[in-house]
């Protein structure tokens, strides 16, 4: 049986940032695009025969071409039915080039060393926003960069073109929305209290926890007055949150977020957390990082008072042989009773 006695840290979370940071200009956002093709010049890694719809898409690129041929009679593995996506930024003109993104929509191995064939990219409007051309490549990493790559999911660096532009006119408004990337009322009125403070007088509206409006100055335009706007400083409030990747086993925690008193039991570990200003130190125990101290016989973990966060306890647990799940579980039953009481985001 494992136990665990830990203390508690409370720590401060404002920063001094920028705007431009921590809230967007309603309006001024990428737009997503999707569109349907073949990746051609496989090595026999495509699409097998059970893949109808990619035989049929062979027959109808053949057909557009004078060359009719049933899908029946096509047995080609060098071809692979992919869904493109793409993410066009604000302000993009026509012939501006980025990445898209392949993937695999068939039983194909491997993307490695084909070709995207010309695809039109649309946004939710139907509209033909970009083209798709070019040579696949899957890379050394998989699309999050870590680990081995997927085989079937690969990009084609500057391979879309913009063919239609998505008009935003900032220019002739007279007023603008910035929108906090993060609900917070406290955010929203210290960004209202800056920006009047720089301008010296009621320029920004706090609306609501996310939404300020702005009103833009006389003798400014509106893009020198958003330019400005942005790159103002201000106290910013930061939420406690732990992000935890359960494919990696990935935890990142703010260093300053408490854990509060508990009593739990996982497995073979069990986790007593309570206040003690000087931790108990039993026969035979030994000091393994500043205050801590683990006892030999039934690896009772104690620490000063004052020094219980997540940073400390996933250490704690990982020096006492926990794995990777074993952390995560427990992290989601502490937020789940009451003792951690940060934001936990799984992804």
């Amino acid at each position: 049986m494992i136990k665990i006695t830990l203390f508690l840290l409370l720590a401060t979370s404002i920063y001094a940032t920028k705007i431009n940071d921590v809230a967007n200009i309603v309006g001024v956002r990428d737009n997503q695009i999707i569109g349907y093709s073949l990746v051609v010049g496989l090595n026999k890694t495509g699409d097998g025969t059970t893949s109808k719809f990619t035989l049929q898409s062979i027959a109808n690129m053949l057909k557009s071409m004078n060359i009719d041929m049933s899908p029946a009679d096509i047995k080609s593995k060098n071809v692979a039915a992919v869904v493109v996506t793409a993410a066009l930024k604000p302000f993009t003109k026509q012939g501006d080039k980025f990445d898209i993104s392949v993937s695999s929509i068939g039983d194909a191995k491997s993307l490695e060393g084909g070709t995207l064939l010309m695809t039109p990219l649309k946004g939710v409007d139907g509209k033909i926003y970009a083209l798709a051309q070019g040579a696949v490549s899957i890379g050394g990493k998989n699309s999050k960069g870590a680990g081995e790559s997927h085989p079937t999911v690969g990009v084609v660096l500057e391979g879309g073109l913009v063919e239609r532009e998505i008009n935003i006119d900032l220019f002739n408004q007279e007023s603008a929305i910035l929108s906090l990337k993060e609900s917070d009322f406290k955010n929203s009125v210290e960004i209202q209290k800056v920006i009047n403070s720089f301008y010296k007088g009621q320029v920004a509206v706090a609306m609501d926890s996310r939404t300020i409006n702005l009103k833009k100055p006389q003798n400014k335009s509106m893009i020198e007055f958003l330019a400005e706007v942005q790159d103002i400083e201000m106290n910013y409030k930061v939420k406690d949150k732990i992000i935890i990747n359960e494919r990696t086993g990935t935890i990142i925690a703010g260093i300053g977020i408490e854990v509060k008193p508990i009593v739990m039991t996982h497995g073979d570990i069990t986790i007593k957390i309570k206040e003690q200003k000087i931790p108990e130190k039993p026969a035979g125990s030994m000091v393994v990082d500043g205050d801590m101290v683990i006892g030999v016989n039934e690896k009772e973990l104690y620490t000063k008072e004052g020094t219980t966060t997540v940073a400390n306890l996933v250490r704690s647990l990982q020096k006492l042989g926990a794995t990777p799940k074993d952390v995560i579980s427990i992290l989601e039953a502490m937020k789940a009773a009451g003792s951690i009481s940060a934001e936990l985001s799984v992804i």
